[in-house]
């Protein structure tokens, strides 16, 4: 199953991010190795400027022009020199001194950036927060736990891109997150810093599942004060706290246990409206409310074709007339019809995009 899961967010989208990870990465790489670099062209530079104020070519009283000093200092560096040897003691001591100083700062620079680059392991954290710079409207799950890791997976069948942020780095999922594609930021995500990292501002959805209930709700609070349209889903056990945090934060809630809760977070957290879970053996179906929108393909369709092309069953309409508790076959669904519907919730997602106006 995580071998599925896992080329949902690969190939295509998970090298693209990759590249534009780099180019992030480098951009890192570049502000903390200024010093290095800094001290390469104070070499360069000074011995440059130094051998055009102060060299004089053999038997002569000229001296070369700037940009002549420059390369010469640049050749130095391999050991190249392309002035005569000069006769000042100083100038002497310099012509040893400019490819020593150049060569090793140039040689320590150039190894640690390439290890620092290439070596992801080594940098962890760092790759991590690079690659999770690069995605938009993700969903953040926080709390890799087994819920959290069965959101993710539910969430990945759909192809939506996710970051995990977990702060435990001997988390029994978090290996397998990173082997399934998703990047996981190691951090606590009570820190407004931590989700900054996971690039909230651009997210489209949060779906905070620790073990702990206020921790979540603090977790919420601090993504809705960052990114005030995120829509922010909830795992909580506690029905009437759960219903005034609804009610008075605009935050969805789902409880159940881990298996149940899942699929139905991982609905909400897509924009699916769903309003119960419940197995039947080994099939998890759904209810979920559909208001019609105008111009879409599922206005003007009837019960018995829309129960026919998506095998769902439609138990309550109501339109501008009157309410169907048991709907005829051969009622049409008009425009603005609130209708209740039993389905799964891969036909969910379907019926969600037929619903789009236009």
């Amino acid at each position: 199953m995580s071998t599925g899961i896992q080329s949902n967010q690969s190939g295509k989208n998970i090298l693209r991010h990759q590249m534009r990870a780099q180019l992030h990465d480098a951009r890192v790489l570049l502000n903390e190795f200024w010093k290095t670099l800094a001290l390469f062209l104070s070499i360069l530079l000074g011995g440059g400027l130094i051998l055009h104020l102060w060299y004089i070519f053999p038997g002569t009283e000229n001296h070369p022009g700037f940009i002549e000093s420059l390369y010469s200092a640049f050749a130095m560096l391999f050991f190249a020199n392309e002035l005569p040897f000069p006769e000042q003691p100083g100038l002497q001591f310099l012509f040893f001194l400019i490819p020593i100083l150049g060569l090793s700062t140039l040689a320590e620079g150039l190894v640690r950036f390439s290890i620092a680059l290439t070596d992801k392991r080594a940098r962890g954290e760092k790759w991590q927060v690079a690659m999770a710079s690069t995605y938009k409207n993700h969903i953040i799950v926080c709390g890799f736990g087994k819920v959290g890791y069965r959101v993710t997976q539910e969430l990945l069948k759909f192809d939506r891109e996710v970051i995990a942020i977990e702060n435990n780095p001997q988390g029994r999922f978090v290996e397998k997150a990173k082997e399934m594609g998703v990047p996981v930021i190691i951090a606590n995500a009570l820190r407004s810093t931590n989700l900054i990292k996971a690039n909230v501002a651009q997210a489209d959805a949060i779906i905070p599942c620790t073990a702990n209930e206020l921790t979540n709700l603090d977790i919420a609070l601090d993504a809705r004060e960052l990114n005030p349209d995120i829509k922010v889903v909830m795992r909580m056990f506690n029905d009437d706290l759960a219903r005034r945090i609804e009610k008075g934060f605009g935050i969805h809630t789902a409880f159940s246990t881990s298996a149940l809760t899942a699929p139905l977070v991982a609905a909400k957290a897509m924009r699916i409206n769903v309003k119960h879970s419940f197995y039947v053996g080994d099939t998890l179906l759904n209810i979920s409310e559909l208001e019609i929108k105008p111009g879409s393909r599922l206005a003007g369709k009837s019960i018995q074709q829309l129960e026919k092309a998506h095998e769902i069953s439609i138990v309550y309409v109501q339109d501008e007339e009157k309410e169907h508790l048991h709907p005829a076959p051969e009622l049409v669904l008009p425009s603005g019809a609130r209708v209740l519907l039993l389905a799964s919730i891969d036909t969910l997602r379907k019926l969600k995009n037929l619903n789009q106006g236009g």
